[in-house]
């Protein structure tokens, strides 16, 4: 596509004229955009308060920082409650209203039910996290305003990951949230680690996010287009040749290594194996507040995106457009497809569309001039042998697109199977030897992000099959989440309390507090017997929810690997058991030494940390009720 080309392809596609057969106003784009804008205004409006505190130096510094710092946090806390409202999470999530999916701002993002619940997820998370960094003092009184505009902007890239639609809006929503997170990794004064941790964190990131945008630019190129539903249809016509005798290795070759840079940005993102080596270091220099906002934002949004570019690219909407022309509304969901249909009619005519479009008196002209004859005699071949290989693309029989995209979706699932197991076996073994607890909730997280993703596999294998088992095992993940925010959260926010008391994050300095805390040590322990998994905790339910998808997708398919899989995801939860437990029993039955100072804790942390306990124990109690949610945020993905 030149340049021209490209230039008329975005006048169409502003009008309004999106792919995947929806037709979008500006106004119900920006309607349904609004919790983004909400999030934009609230970072403005915190510089301005940043901005507007230096120029009171008549006043008392330290009643003006602390003015400051006030007004930034009720800033901030009212912004994400607006934000978490105007997302409207109780239409998406108790299923009364059915959110029907559309592409808004000319397919670049996308609004379903899907990023409605991921959505109201980061947001809960945010007003949760909001309330913690006012509690354990994190922001100080000169950096508050910074430390919150930061946040709000990774969170704004991690909602946009959510909605991607577009392989150029994923790679933009991935640095929008990557960038803060890296400065924001940095933020402990005078702490040496803290720079050293935002300096590896950001040369790992750049050197993701190239390798993610060259995958990108080699997907894009071979298949004429980064819009995924476009994609995805260009896949269908394209694999039954690629995959044909005498089919283009080099192509196949090329969308191989595409496919696996690009992911390879988004193992980043989740610090999965082997793109996890800036997570341990990252989680030891920065602070824990810091810590808890990327094992649970930055995964969870990670975790989205990897699911819809999955199924973007392994399945095709009910309404789909023609390779490289996305202002036409075709259906694609048989063979029957436009640009098949029409392969097979020239191969069978002998005429190319070139062909058929001729005046009447264009032979008359092609008389006269001899180059003009060469040049359409040269258009005439390239169109024959694009008709000769949709055309064989045609004889494959009456395959679906959904069939065709059988290989994709294979090698996809296979792929993240593959190394999510490696990532829960990895993180789980390496945190035995862990004596720093931030260190060991680094590989904590990296467990988990094996244990979520092992999801995916059980969707890409059920979803060509049975789309009801395809939604189960997308709602596991919605599942998992929503327990992992207030298990993670809560094992945070002890680490942040203990540290402002005893200044240590050493594991052996906790031993004895069940005598000096107990609340804090019981809710503690709950929390990490939550991160095994053991029941009737709320960790239990997610792993039982994608354990479960993982058992009905090999039902369904009888495809070995799922069963492996899942026999390894129950390895890896016995493992872990250790070296959890063992900071159970340090805090419970070693004994404390005689110089400890007295634990203190005030009581809104206190209350705090147990706010966040409440839903990891009683969860079981709506287990029901949290499953509903989640299938209802399933339910316009699949098509």
């Amino acid at each position: 596509m030149d340049l021209n080309q490209l230039v008329n392809q975005l006048i169409v596609d502003s009008k309004g004229q999106l792919g995947g057969g929806f037709s979008v106003t500006p106004d119900s784009s920006l309607g349904v955009f609004v919790p983004e804008l909400i999030l934009c205004a609230t970072i403005c409006l915190m510089l301005v308060v940043r901005v507007a505190g230096s120029w009171g130096d008549a006043l008392d510094k330290a009643l003006l920082s602390f003015t400051r710092s006030a007004s930034a946090f009720w800033i901030a806390l009212l912004g994400a409650v607006a934000a978490l409202v105007a997302t409207a999470p109780w239409v998406a999530l108790t299923g009364d209203v059915d959110i029907q999916r559309m592409e808004i701002f000319t397919g670049m993002l996308v609004y379903d039910s899907f990023s409605v619940f991921f959505r109201a997820v980061l947001l809960l998370f945010l007003v949760l996290f909001l309330i913690f960094t006012r509690l354990s003092g994190i922001p100080d009184r000169e950096d508050g305003p910074d430390i919150y505009s930061l946040v709000f902007g990774a969170t704004l890239g991690m909602c946009l990951m959510v909605t991607a639609n577009h392989l150029l809006m994923v790679f933009m929503a991935v640095e929008m949230a990557s960038v803060p997170s890296y400065v924001l990794a940095g933020m402990v004064k005078g702490r040496k680690r803290a720079g050293e941790a935002a300096l590896k964190y950001s040369i790992y990131g750049a050197g993701a996010a190239g390798l993610m945008l060259y995958g990108i630019s080699l997907l894009a190129g071979v298949l004429n287009s980064a819009h995924l539903p476009t994609m995805a249809n260009e896949l269908a016509v394209r694999l039954p040749s690629l995959y044909a005798e005498g089919g283009s290795t080099e192509q196949l070759m090329v969308l191989t290594v595409g496919g696996l840079m690009l992911m390879a940005g988004l193992a980043f993102k989740l610090s999965a194996f082997p793109f996890h080596f800036w997570c341990p270091d990252v989680f030891e220099g920065a602070s824990a507040e810091v810590d808890a906002f990327l094992s649970v934002a930055s995964k969870a949004a990670a975790l989205a995106l990897l699911i819809r570019v999955c199924l973007g690219l392994g399945t095709v909407p009910p309404e789909g457009v023609k390779p490289g022309e996305r202002s036409a509304h075709v259906a694609v969901a048989s063979v029957e497809a436009p640009s098949l249909a029409a392969g097979a009619m020239f191969a069978a005519t002998d005429e190319t569309p070139a062909k058929q479009a001729e005046p009447a008196g264009h032979e008359e002209a092609k008389a006269e001039s001899h180059d003009a004859k060469a040049d359409d005699a040269k258009a005439d071949d390239t169109h024959k042998d694009k008709a000769d290989t949709e055309h064989h693309a045609a004889a494959e029989g009456a395959l679906t697109a959904m069939e065709r995209l059988e290989p994709a979706r294979s090698f996809i699932g296979k792929l993240v199977a593959f190394f999510a197991v490696l990532t829960c076996t990895f993180g789980n073994l390496a945190a035995y030897s862990q004596t720093n607890i931030k260190r060991l909730l680094a590989y904590s997280t990296i467990a988990h992000a094996g244990y979520m993703m092992m999801a995916i596999p059980a969707i890409m294998a059920a979803a060509g099959v049975d789309a009801a088992v395809a939604e189960k095992a997308t709602a596991s993940v919605g599942i998992y989440l929503v327990t992992y925010v207030f298990m993670n959260l809560g094992a945070f926010a002890v680490v942040a309390f203990l540290r402002n008391s005893m200044r240590s994050e050493e594991i052996d300095d906790y031993a004895g507090l069940l005598g000096r805390a107990p609340l804090m040590a019981i809710c503690f322990a709950l929390m990490l017997f939550s991160l095994v998994g053991l029941p009737p905790l709320a960790g239990f339910i997610g792993k039982f929810a994608v354990f479960g998808a993982l058992a009905d997708a090999y039902r369904l398919t009888s495809h070995s690997y799922l069963a492996l899989v899942l026999v390894m995801g129950g390895v890896n939860t016995a493992i872990s058991l250790y070296y959890y437990l063992r900071v159970v029993k340090v805090m419970t039955m070693s004994p404390e030494p005689e110089h400890r100072v007295p634990f203190q804790v005030s009581l809104f942390a206190a209350a705090f940390t147990l706010v966040l306990t409440i839903p990891t124990v009683g969860f079981i109690v709506g287990w029901n009720r949290l499953n509903e949610m989640a299938l209802a945020a399933a339910q316009n993905l699949l098509f």
